[in-house]
């Protein structure tokens, strides 16, 4: 948003230099201010998100466990959501040439109900994506092919997961 930003506040800042140059600036005082106070709402919201992404990156963790996946996320409040590996389909890692030169990645998944979740500028991308596929794999193959289910030799499904007792 940020070229759409810069071009808008550059027309703006034209007009407000004319009105300045004028000199009815003092004249209509009444609206102009408010006017471009409004019509500058572009650039407020693009400031706004840039001064409060920092903090909503600081405050977002995510929790790996045996079963799921918990987003902790918020700048004020805090927001938290729960994906269940058996809702993953796919795993994705997409790695940018700005992610490669910080040594970053993300990781996107692609969930049941046709949405995209994802993890922003991870330091081991390569590690966790590992960990996630395999994991994700191992249980969408435990909900086709139940271990009890499975005949004693079977060499295409070896999955490693066994669920923890309750």
């Amino acid at each position: 948003m940020l070229p759409f930003a810069i071009i808008w506040l550059m027309f703006d800042s034209i007009f407000i230099i004319s009105f300045i140059a004028s000199g009815s600036f003092m004249e209509m005082l009444w609206f102009i201010i408010p006017f471009f106070a409004l019509h500058l709402m572009p650039v407020w919201i693009w400031l706004s998100n840039v001064l409060t992404a920092k903090k909503n990156w600081e405050n977002t963790e995510y929790y790996v466990t045996d079963k799921r996946i918990i987003i902790e996320s918020g700048f004020i409040g805090m927001n938290y959501q729960t994906i269940y590996y058996k809702d993953i389909k796919n795993v994705y890692l997409r790695i940018g040439v700005i992610d490669r030169l910080l040594k970053v990645g993300d990781i996107y998944f692609d969930i049941n109900q046709n949405r995209t979740q994802f993890f922003l500028d991870l330091e081991n991308p390569y590690e966790l994506y590992t960990k996630l596929q395999k994991i994700v794999l191992d249980i969408q193959t435990d909900i086709e092919f139940p271990n009890n289910l499975r005949p004693n030799e079977n060499n295409g499904y070896n999955t490693k997961y066994i669920p923890k007792e309750k």
